[in-house]
């Protein structure tokens, strides 16, 4: 992966010691353009001189992940076609470190921060401006003080910073906005007027910053020391399961220790669980591995970190559990199919997601795609 990053002579030289703990400064209004050389996922490297025949260029820190910036992803394409014949470069920067982000922050969207899932992010909302890569070392983020996502930067002709702050009102509405700065910025820019409104504030997920290393790995530590329980599985449970009267979203998997595909789709699982925790989610995992080896099934969810989140607790309490691992010892496995899933051929693996109240929303059999799991709970989540 190329990993080719420059800061020059235009901005205060910033080391990746020196922001020890420290969330750097907003860059002040006036100041010139920081120049920049960095990957973009169109396979090219990007640098500020690229952009020296635009009339106004415009940077926005964003990412993939944060439900502000997914929110404001069709607008920023909206305002790319409507300003780009007026001489206006706009540049998409992702500023965040994957390694900085908790799997609790990512609930919102199916993909994280990393470079390889920016291409697919853009896809998704078909953008055709430059979305840039600065996660690795986050100099031209420090150079410019990006706060959060998504965090505007407008430069005029002379590159000097004209306004700084938040696209528009719109928060997490991907819909049209009765009020956006931004578009107030260029216009006035454009119009060789002041900008009415220089400085606003950029709300939204705060820049996650290589710092943020440590608060991550605390929290995989907690997880891994939650205690891993299963429980006995009947027809009747299943039933109740199936009902999910918990007011949840609710994911099943069926698995097996003997079935490949189980095994190597299961740690993606449990981590698309950590991801959506924090929104009114569950995840179920139900073993068909025969009655008598309740031992390896143990052992193999005590080695994925198959944990109950402290979020899933009260739904559980609902119905009367507290458990979230099920180990099938209720006989013929066609009454587990009849109590969850009566469209279940047998086939392993097998998921479904059910909404509250156990309506099907979507059913897979075989190795999952993960993103699309992710899109599915998404849009099942955004159904409440």
């Amino acid at each position: 992966m190329i990993r080719t990053f420059k800061i020059g002579v235009a901005c205060v030289m910033v080391s990746a010691s020196a922001l020890a703990q420290e969330v750097p400064k907003v860059l002040a209004i006036g100041s010139p353009a920081p120049d920049f050389s960095l990957p973009g996922i169109d396979g090219k490297t990007h640098t500020l001189a690229d952009f020296s025949a635009a009339k106004v260029l415009c940077l926005i820190f964003t990412c993939n992940h944060c439900p502000g910036s997914v929110g404001a992803a069709p607008r920023m394409e909206q305002i790319h076609q409507d300003y780009k014949d007026k001489g206006v470069a706009l540049v998409a920067v992702n500023p965040n470190h994957p390694d900085s982000l908790r799997p609790d922050e990512l609930g919102y969207s199916p993909f994280g921060d990393s470079f390889e899932e920016m291409a697919p992010f853009a896809a998704d909302y078909k953008w055709t401006f430059p979305y840039l890569y600065d996660g690795e070392k986050q100099e031209l983020a420090t150079a410019c003080g990006a706060q959060s996502t998504p965090h505007v930067f407008l430069f005029d002709g002379k590159r000097k910073l004209v306004y700084t702050g938040r696209m528009d009102d719109g928060d997490r509405n991907p819909g049209p906005v009765e009020k956006s700065h931004l578009r107030d910025a260029l216009d006035a820019v454009l119009a060789g007027k002041p900008v009415a409104e220089p400085v606003t504030r950029s709300f939204g997920c705060s820049t996650k910053w290589l710092f943020k290393k440590g608060s991550v790995a605390a929290d995989q530590a907690a997880w891994e020391k939650k205690p891993v329980k299963v429980a006995d599985l009947d027809a009747a449970l299943a039933a109740k399961i199936r009902a999910n009267g918990g007011g949840n979203v609710r994911l099943i998997n069926f698995w097996s220790t003997a079935c490949s595909p189980c095994v190597e789709e299961f740690p993606d699982l449990v981590d698309t669980y950590r991801r959506f925790q924090n929104r009114r989610f569950d995840f179920i995992t139900i073993s068909l591995d025969p009655a008598d080896q309740r031992d390896a099934v143990a052992k193999f969810l005590q080695s994925r970190h198959a944990a109950l989140s402290d979020r899933s607790v009260p739904a559980l309490r609902k119905e009367g559990r507290d458990c979230n691992n099920f180990h099938w010892t209720g006989g013929n496995p066609d009454h587990l199919a009849e109590a969850i899933d009566p469209d279940w051929t047998g086939a392993l693996p097998h998921s479904v997601i059910l909404a509250p109240g156990g309506e099907v929303l979507w059913r897979h059999t075989g190795g999952i795609d993960v993103i699309e799991l992710r899109r599915q709970i998404i849009a099942a989540l955004n159904r409440q």
